[in-house]
């Protein structure tokens, strides 16, 4: 046989039907030339795979962050002080940042502390270990392991393993020590003045009482920004409570008057955006709170779940578009990677650079003042 069989031929060189009409080429970043970080991230969006989700999630929270109400008609239903154009250039998108407690034990806590001392977000949704533990950092620090080190070793010595961090115990009896004498006080606060605390109060309370620059929740109370953690009682604090309610059985914690709370900031909201670091309680908790308002309108996942299994970790924007979680018209963005590796990068694309911007114009505007002066 001197050539190629015709079906050979059909199977192998089928011909394409494809227009490459509003395709962008896949290319990598060039290294040839002055390298920085802003031309890095920029090309990761036509490099492929998770590289371009995580352009695709920059370019989300852009959206988030630049959103104004002007960017929507005015509605009939509106009141009248929201048809104003002042009020309608200055109305912005409320976004909720939800993290596990591992994002706080790492080295991320120092992004979110960025976050949240400038005020780029607007409410948060964590783990009590993501309350405790930048807590606990205030008192004494978190080490530097390995993943391999042995357990049982390590439990014979009173050091606790997170991954590869190392928590030695002392460092949670510290915190007993510091956090007792406060419960004391919340419980005595409510006996004698009728006190409701709530997770979002107590942790508002402990930030106040931290009183340290390097925590997260100390800038949350500065800030007046709520910290939601449904599920306060699973780690060291519930430990603490466990042992306080021997001693104060009359202390309590209302869980009802913070799901109000949350879904209120929702449904009030004329625009949210969910940036997610993890999955469990904190992904769910904050889509929730969305659903009551027919869903996020901005949405960016980053974690390592997968959906086979049907976890609400692991599952997929599109299913949460179901639930009324996530608009209908939204553009969601899903990054499948360990958060510590990217959300650094993608900070330093987005809320890095809004925040430069409020510099910039809070410059012009003291200028401004100056010359009418």
């Amino acid at each position: 046989m001197s050539s190629v069989p015709n079906t050979v031929q059909q199977a192998v060189l089928v011909k394409s039907e494809f227009s490459a009409e509003n395709k962008k080429e896949v290319k990598g970043y060039s290294f040839d030339g002055d390298v920085n970080l802003d031309s890095l991230a920029m090309s990761m969006m036509a490099t492929g795979f998770q590289s371009t989700n995580v352009g695709l999630a920059m370019l989300e929270i852009n959206r988030m962050l630049s959103w104004r109400l002007s960017d929507r008609p005015i509605l009939e239903t509106d009141p009248e002080e929201f048809k104003t154009p002042e009020y309608r250039n200055n109305a912005k998108c409320t976004i909720f940042l939800s993290y596990t407690s591992n994002i706080i034990s790492s080295g991320l806590r120092e992004t979110i502390k960025f976050l949240v001392k400038h005020k780029l977000v607007h409410a948060i949704v964590t783990t009590a270990g993501g309350i405790e533990e930048d807590l606990i950092k205030c008192l004494a620090p978190t080490f530097l392991g390995d993943f391999k080190l042995n357990g049982v070793e390590l439990r014979k010595k009173g050091v606790n393993r997170l991954g590869n961090l190392l928590v030695p115990n002392e460092n949670y009896c510290l915190f007993e020590d510091w956090v007792n004498p406060i419960l004391n006080a919340m419980t005595d606060e409510q006996v004698q003045s009728g006190t409701r605390w709530t997770p979002s109060t107590v942790i508002n309370r402990l930030g106040k009482e931290i009183n340290n620059e390097d925590s997260v929740y100390y800038w949350a109370y500065k800030n007046d920004i709520p910290v939601f953690c449904p599920a306060l009682t699973d780690g060291s604090l519930g430990d603490m409570m466990y042992f306080h309610s021997y001693k104060r059985p009359e202390f309590s914690v209302d869980i009802v008057h913070d799901i109000k709370r949350i879904n209120d900031i929702a449904v009030r909201a004329h625009c949210t955006g969910m940036v997610i670091l993890g999955g469990g309680v904190i992904k769910h908790h904050t889509c929730n709170a969305n659903l009551m308002r027919n869903g996020a309108e901005f949405s960016v996942y980053i974690n390592t779940g997968q959906e086979f299994d049907g976890s609400d970790s692991g599952a997929s924007p599109d299913e949460a578009i179901s639930w009324g979680k996530i608009r209908i018209d939204a553009k969601p963005v899903k990054v499948s990677c360990d958060a510590t590796i990217i959300f650094p990068l993608i900070v330093s694309q987005t809320f890095y650079k809004a925040y430069q911007e409020q510099l910039k114009e809070q410059s012009e505007g003291e200028k401004q003042a100056t010359t009418v002066v």
